[in-house]
């Protein structure tokens, strides 16, 4: 395996995959530099005087500050002043100080925050809750529980974490009684280990690691230099230096970091406790519940905080698929306490990393807010008009002297990214918008309005002509393509794909309602059922071959739970129509059970639906039973093998895909 300079030697490292290339370190700091450096908010309100009073753009001199003229004040031999922008600058940097609204009195004084009854404007023009909110996380008095507190030193933290589990006893981090070696049984032979603070030590050290190089390419969220020099741990007996600046990192934060890293490691003593416990690390279950408890113990979910944004949106799709919604729910509230949907409260945060990190955590929960309605039927709990944060756009002052011939990585990653998020969230607002149409009770009563699904199509086609050429599978892939790119396109093709399965079962459900009632209204009812049929069932073809892909490969073992809502979707639809194709959502949801044991139920079921529809045909249908039919150009639909998968959405074009993964 070939995993960059980071890979240790010894024989408890991670992974034993041969021929799978994972991210070295410095092209994981690069992932985490640019998540956190697209985009700084846009500059606004940058014109001089002049240009703005002749509505033309104000082009800057390379290397002069806006105070010297301009290109165009040059030439003309214009005055070139700013005295519009400093006015209005300064009405928005007023209107900031005084908008302390959403965040709670309780919340203020938890954090230690004094609360005076004069103006919460300090001298510097920034507001107490503020530099609470974006301060040391470990300023407020939050009380201990159970033995752990915001100062607990790592090694204690791990002592409760890897604690032995005890027998007829809930599992918790805070119940625990003598160890002994006996109690380690459960979790396998090498658990006994545990007890050793030395191997404690190099087993965390592991499991960070795996996180970086998993984890971390898809919720780049912390800083990986930042992250390992201020865990402050080694498995030798000599302990890194921290600078007095840097403060210690969040008991939770290191909690969840070692729960990710649990579910992909292969560290012996993980690989015991699997073949112990048929296939599943009960030792990976455990540290996802303490993790949970702990969080919810130094009140990660109650007060807004930055370190607390992160640990939520990392917690929510830690746990199986059948947890969803509180913790990023949790995660969308703290974004919300602090404001950060404001873009003049984003242009209050001075720290770069800091800034740049919330700004990512506000785009990622933002996205999976609208997807995850739509997918489990609730109310999404942002709107359009929410935030006013501009959206991913590369920097163009940011050039880097580099060959235009020969891309940095960095450059490749800016254009991955950038296309990635700026073409998820158009897809986004079309599933937030199909998500609250459902959740209405008059869609329960009456169906889905004609308007909206012809509405719903229309904006799904031009999605898929706008970007899906630009974020999906290419046509031709490259052999040297490697883990990250490989489930990044997979998971971009079939986020898109998914949507139409996932609008096929709800129109299904609910009926489409038409209120005009006319011959040329229901034929057009008709058309619709079969337009989004014919689509659900090339997507559901197009999700299939993408996962036999990864699958063939071992990918969806190492996934952090991105695709497995495409394969469960298109592994119902095909298995109701009774396609072989099925097979492939199968393997690919077995696969992932290796991280998440409720997917091989989820394998089961649609076997069993399959099995069904076998014996008594394409069934299971209900308001969409009029548009299938077996003699239909839907139903006959042609199989999409891997070697026909393209990038058309079913449509081939001659192009294969050469079996690089």
């Amino acid at each position: 395996m070939q995993n960059g300079d980071h890979v240790r030697s010894d024989n408890g490292h991670s992974f034993s995959h041969p021929g799978l290339i994972l991210p070295t370190q410095s092209v994981q700091n690069q992932i985490h530099e640019l998540a956190k450096t697209l985009p700084p908010p846009r500059k606004q309100n940058t014109a001089c005087d002049a240009c703005r009073s002749r509505k033309v753009k104000c082009n800057r001199l390379p290397g002069e500050d806006k105070v010297d003229k301009h290109q165009h004040c040059l030439s003309k031999n214009y005055p070139c002043t700013h005295f519009v922008q400093q006015a209005t600058s300064e009405k928005k940097r007023s209107a900031a100080a005084r908008r302390p609204r959403n965040t709670s009195t309780s919340s203020r004084l938890a954090l230690g925050t004094p609360i005076s009854s004069s103006s919460p404007i300090s001298e510097h023009n920034t507001p107490p809750w503020f530099k609470a909110a974006f301060g040391p996380w470990n300023s407020g008095r939050i009380q201990s529980y159970g033995g752990l507190s915001m100062q607990s030193t790592t090694p204690t933290l791990l002592h409760h974490l890897f604690a032995a589990p005890e027998s007829h006893v809930s599992d918790s981090t805070f119940m625990f009684k003598s160890r002994s070696s006996s109690g380690y049984a459960a979790w396998g032979d090498m658990a006994s280990k545990l007890e050793d603070e030395a191997f404690r030590a190099e087993f965390a050290l592991d499991l960070v690691e795996v996180y970086f190089q998993i984890v971390h390419t898809r919720l780049p969220l912390l800083n990986p230099l930042q992250f390992r020099a201020r865990l402050n741990l080694q498995a030798t007996q000599q302990r890194p230096v921290i600078a007095k600046q840097d403060e210690p990192l969040h008991p939770a934060l290191i909690a969840t970091v070692l729960a990710w890293g649990a579910k992909f490691s292969e560290h012996p003593l993980l690989v015991a406790d699997r073949d112990r416990n048929g296939g599943q690390s009960l030792l990976a279950k455990a540290l996802i519940n303490r993790t949970r408890e702990l969080a919810e113990s130094l009140k990660v979910h109650r007060i807004p905080n930055t370190n607390h944004v992160v640990i939520s949106l990392l917690i929510e799709p830690l746990q199986c698929p059948g947890f969803h919604g509180f913790w990023l729910t949790s995660g969308i509230r703290n974004l919300l306490g602090l404001q950060i949907n404001h873009k003049s409260v984003m242009v209050l945060i001075k720290d770069p990393e800091a800034r740049g990190t919330m700004i990512f955590a506000w785009w990622m929960a933002c996205l999976s807010d609208a997807f995850s309605s739509f997918y489990y039927r609730r109310k999404p709990m942002l709107d359009d008009d929410d935030y006013d944060i501009d959206f991913y756009t590369a920097d163009q002052n940011a050039q880097e002297t580099t060959d235009p011939t020969a891309p940095s990585p960095r450059e490749q990653l800016e254009v991955r990214f950038r296309g990635y998020y700026q073409a998820a969230h158009a897809l986004a607002r079309i599933s937030r918008t199909i998500a609250r149409q459902l959740w209405r009770p008059s869609t329960d009563q009456d169906g889905i309005p004609l308007d909206s699904v012809l509405s719903y199509i229309s904006d799904l086609s031009k999605w898929r002509d706008a970007h899906l050429s630009k974020v999906g599978v290419p046509p031709n892939l490259e052999a040297n393509w490697d883990f990250v790119s490989a489930v990044s396109a997979c998971a971009s093709d079939a986020q898109y794909h998914v949507t139409w399965v996932a609008l096929f079962f709800a129109m299904d459900e609910f009926g489409i309602r038409d209120d005009a009632f006319t011959p040329s209204s229901i034929n057009q009812v008709e058309i619709a059922k079969r337009k989004v049929m014919e689509e659900a069932l090339q997507a559901s073809l197009r999700i299939a071959a993408l996962a036999g892909v990864l699958t063939s490969n071992g990918y969806l073992k190492l996934d952090p739970a991105v695709m497995h809502v495409s394969c469960i979707n298109a592994g119902n639809f095909l298995a109701r129509l009774g396609r072989p194709e099925v097979f492939q959502c199968i393997k690919a949801l077995e696969q992932y059970s290796y991280a998440y044991e409720e997917t091989k139920a989820h394998a089961k079921e649609i076997s069993l639906e399959y099995d069904a529809a076998l014996q008594k045909g394409p069934n299971n249908f209900h308001e969409m039973a009029s548009a299938i039919s077996p003699s239909s150009r839907a139903f006959q639909a042609e199989i999409m093998s891997v070697d026909a998968l393209t990038n058309g959405n079913g449509k081939h074009h001659g192009n294969t895909v050469s079996p690089f993964l």
